[in-house]
């Protein structure tokens, strides 16, 4: 588990948030004691909706399913 002590996570807290993964905690200590975990809770909703991007116009490549290169012997 990581650990910060309590100055530097004052001074820092906005970047230690957006560095811990959902659900990690972080000990935060003073004058070598544990005082504190922080936890960063886990989203409520997923990001984005099914769907969303139904008219949204996506660009693909002319030749996007054009046998590559690379795997022609394999190919033959």
């Amino acid at each position: 588990m990581a650990t910060v002590n309590i100055e530097d996570a004052q001074a820092h807290l906005t970047q230690i948030i957006a560095g811990l993964n959902p659900g990690e905690p972080l000990l935060i200590t003073k004058d070598g004691e544990l005082i504190a975990t922080l936890t960063r809770s886990r989203p409520k909703q997923w990001p984005c909706k099914a769907g969303s991007a139904k008219d949204t116009t996506h660009w693909m490549a002319p030749d996007f399913d054009a046998p590559l290169e690379d795997f022609r012997e394999y190919m033959e």
